[in-house]
């Protein structure tokens, strides 16, 4: 049986508000009746309903956190930046899976509306940023990882377009010409924004664009493989294969050891994020690094601060990225 607040005022012999008064520590109470309420909850094991004050206050200290996929050791990391920091702080983290699908996002963002939550922080969303503006007017959210171009609204995230196009000049630098690129598919900015810095990259290095060295696929390890077939299909070969993703760089350099291409020689191979496998793998993958904890410390500390200010910091900050060198480059 449920014990109620009602059910601890008629044991003290106190009225509800009186309990409420006490739990909550918001009015002067005697010794005495402060006792009584105490052992009235006690003797009855209760234990207060903390979402429905919460919501009473229009204050629950939990921020939701949607997510894209779990089958991403990046986010994982960005994650924990934001645990750590919100435990310090006096928040807890909920997260949502959205698999990149805008129904589930916007379920997900009732939890916002209905006050579920304080605030949210976004990855990889599919909204325009009228609909993100729309949305940061009334509550507090922040953008991580991806940018929507436009939007007001706090962003934290590397330069994707200047990360691509200094991992790309790297490759030019080892002396490659003919470097095949792998991005997204379907929309996806950050994947935008990283096809735009390889093209600036080769651009600026005098290197023709040849559409048969870009190709467009999935998020995965699978995807990788194929991608490495179709560029192994092609009488003129690419020399080195600069992949958005981690998970794709690992796929590339699976098949191509497969096939006896010697990776680090023969083809150079680099991914983006420099998740944990990417070090552990044979041979090494050199990656772009995204400093993934620092960029969840970071968002969390600036929301939770818009949460308790008037003035709200819209700012985008962008943290350093770094390009890692290892074995599938030749390094």
């Amino acid at each position: 049986m449920i014990v109620t607040i009602k059910d601890v005022a008629r044991a003290a012999g106190v009225s509800v508000a009186t309990v409420s008064r006490v739990l909550n520590d918001t009015a002067l109470v005697s010794d005495e009746t402060r006792a009584s309420v105490q052992q009235a909850v006690k003797d009855l094991n209760y234990t207060p309903n903390s979402l429905g004050r919460n919501l009473r206050k229009s204050s629950t200290n939990i921020i939701l956190v949607i997510i894209p996929t779990v089958e991403h050791d990046f986010y994982s990391k960005i994650i924990t930046g934001m645990q750590g920091t919100a435990t310090a702080l006096g928040y807890d983290l909920i997260t949502s899976i959205s698999n990149v699908d805008s129904l589930e996002e916007i379920k997900s963002l009732e939890m916002l509306y209905n006050r579920t939550v304080d605030a949210a922080v976004i990855f990889s969303t599919k909204m325009s940023r009228e609909e993100i503006h729309q949305i940061s007017e009334k509550y507090n959210i922040a953008l991580c990882c991806e940018t929507v171009e436009g939007a007001d609204v706090l962003t934290v995230s590397v330069a994707d377009r200047q990360a691509s196009k200094d991992a790309v000049n790297t490759l030019i630098d080892k002396g490659h010409r003919k470097i095949g690129f792998v991005c997204a598919k379907h929309f996806v900015r950050y994947s935008l924004e990283r096809e735009a810095g390889y093209i600036e990259a080769l651009t600026e290095n005098g290197i023709e664009i040849e559409k048969k060295y870009i190709y467009k696929t999935q998020y995965s390890f699978d995807c990788g493989k194929q991608a490495f077939d179709y560029f192994n299909s092609l009488d003129d070969k690419p020399t080195a294969i600069f992949a958005v993703s981690d998970l794709l760089a690992i796929g590339i350099v699976s098949r191509a050891l497969s096939c006896g291409v010697n990776v680090g020689k023969d083809l150079a191979i680099m991914g983006f994020d420099n998740i944990l496998l990417s070090n552990m793998y044979s041979p090494s993958i050199s990656t772009v690094d995204q400093p993934s904890y620092q960029m969840g410390q970071l968002v969390i500390q600036k929301l939770i601060s818009n949460i308790s200010n008037e003035v709200k910091d819209k700012k985008h900050y962008i943290i350093p990225h770094r390009i890692v060198l290892r074995h599938s480059t030749g390094d």
